[in-house]
């Protein structure tokens, strides 16, 4: 039997706890495993899921899909841990996802996340690091006119580019765990990253904000 992957430093010190006593056949382990990621599993669905299939497909279902197939999956992530336990969770959740739009959606060919409504707050955060701390006010009404520009011109840019700025401003994934996601380096990924940022700055600029609040 080959030995397992010793766990980076991306899973939390009670994920890899957890982790060794699932791996000496503690089932509790593994239902606390499931149940401290079901959070963020139904974040990732939600941020992901596609406005048009809202309704007809429930996140926890999805969530709910994927845990059991990730308990199926699970001694074989033991003996070879592929990435961080984290990650794979969220690869199968997202596998399932799709699944659950080929489904529901037929043969249309949009990306599944190209008409999902992006969190305000997030959004406004996103805005505050591109415009600067002085460019986000405190007017309601303004602060929900900025959130649309950002969310308008995420929507704008390439299937790519929106899933790196999802990936790391909205589900909070950072280079590596990027990276891990899309099996690259964690440098390629650090400059998709800048890139993507680039292009929404771009956008934006486009779409009425003036290069001197950039």
């Amino acid at each position: 039997m080959s030995t397992p992957a010793r766990p980076t430093a991306s899973d939390s010190t009670e994920t890899r706890e957890l982790l060794g006593r699932a791996r000496a056949g503690d089932g509790g382990a593994v239902d606390e495993l499931l149940t401290r990621h079901r959070a963020y599993l139904r974040h990732v669905v939600e941020l992901n899921l596609d406005a048009r299939l809202r309704g007809r497909v429930d996140p926890s279902d999805v969530v709910q899909e994927a845990q059991m197939e990730a308990s199926r999956r699970l001694p074989a992530y033991l003996e070879q841990p592929p990435m961080v336990f984290r990650l794979w969770l969220r690869q199968i959740t997202y596998d399932r996802l799709l699944m659950a739009r080929r489904r529901h959606a037929g043969a249309q060919k949009r990306s599944v996340t190209c008409e999902v409504p992006l969190p305000e707050r997030s959004t406004l955060q996103l805005a505050g690091q591109l415009l600067g701390a002085d460019a986000t006010p405190s007017e309601q009404a303004v602060q929900h006119e900025l959130a649309r520009r950002v969310e308008q011109a995420i929507a704008r840019l390439s299937p790519a580019d929106r899933d790196m700025l999802v990936m790391r401003h909205f589900e909070g994934l950072d280079n590596q765990e990027i990276a891990g996601v899309l099996q690259i380096e964690p440098a390629t990924a650090s400059k998709r990253y800048g890139r993507a940022l680039l292009r929404l700055r771009t956008l934006l600029v486009e779409g009425g904000v003036t290069e001197s609040q950039l």
